[in-house]
């Protein structure tokens, strides 16, 4: 299986001596997800935006399946890495099947319009995510939900080896949170993705890079990387990990270090 990711020393800075992120090393096999977690501004972001070529390391360098990430052509990272961001479009005066179908474009060759190889994977991704019935309609018409979900499914049709996805469930209403990170759980390819919700990142993920001002503080499987400890210090809470019975499921509960501190 194709899809391994080494990070090593990453930084990336917007101005010079003023980095984002900073020193931020991981390894990654092929077929397993990762969680990005940490606070607001800890650069979640910042770091997916590296794994996906938006942009180059100040510093330090991420390799696929031990080939640097700047040393492939575009096309081919194209072919290989899909990206499914916070920010969606407003508007676009395509169906959502023509959105789908931009997911093969770094498949074709010039302006060579999709074949019947392509409608199939579309077909195939619109059955697996239930959108057929959405696949006529203008994408402008949508909800946000379901804007979400169809960019989901055009990062699919790219058959991707590697999937990162910045917080995927914004938007979302229960059902469709639980489908979404189901479907990411079983999809066999290399999943990176960025969570606010912790409980969630302890089931889904098989690990968990933690993020704190810029610097990872703990990374590796879930029962690792979120300890109590290491959730207090990410996020400046008081934590506590306990587990709901008979399931045994792990459940977060969190409340302020400082409880007389005033927000203004």
């Amino acid at each position: 299986m194709r899809g391994a990711i080494d990070a090593a020393g990453l930084s990336w800075a917007a101005a010079p001596g003023k980095p984002i992120l900073e020193g931020v090393s991981f390894s990654l096999a092929a077929g397993r997800t990762m969680g990005v977690v940490g606070a607001n501004g800890a650069g979640k972001s910042t770091l997916l935006r590296l794994l996906y070529r938006y942009y180059r390391p100040s510093a330090g360098a991420v390799s696929f399946d031990g080939r640097d990430l700047w040393s492939m052509p575009a096309r081919a990272v194209a072919r290989r890495v899909a990206a499914v961001l916070q920010e969606q479009p407003t508007d676009f005066a395509l169906t959502v099947r023509e959105i789908v179908a931009l997911g093969r474009t770094p498949h074709r060759r010039g302006l060579a319009s999709g074949g019947a190889r392509d409608a199939e994977i579309v077909d195939q991704v619109l059955d697996r995510l239930d959108l057929h019935g959405f696949a006529p309609r203008a994408f402008g018409t949508l909800s946000g939900g379901e804007k979400q979900r169809i960019m989901v499914a055009r990062a699919l049709a790219q058959e991707p080896e590697v999937l990162i996805l910045d917080e995927p469930t914004n938007h979302l209403d229960i059902r469709h949170q639980l489908e979404v990170l189901g479907l990411v759980r079983n999809l066999g390819v290399t999943v990176v993705t960025s969570l606010h919700d912790l409980n969630l990142a302890m089931v889904l993920c098989d690990d968990v890079l933690v993020l704190h001002k810029g610097r990872a503080i703990a990374f590796g499987p879930p029962d690792e990387a979120l300890t109590p400890d290491i959730v207090s210090r990410a996020f400046a809470v008081t934590a506590r990990l306990e587990r709901l019975q008979p399931s045994d499921t792990p459940l977060f509960t969190f409340h302020l270090t400082d409880p007389e501190r005033t927000w203004s």
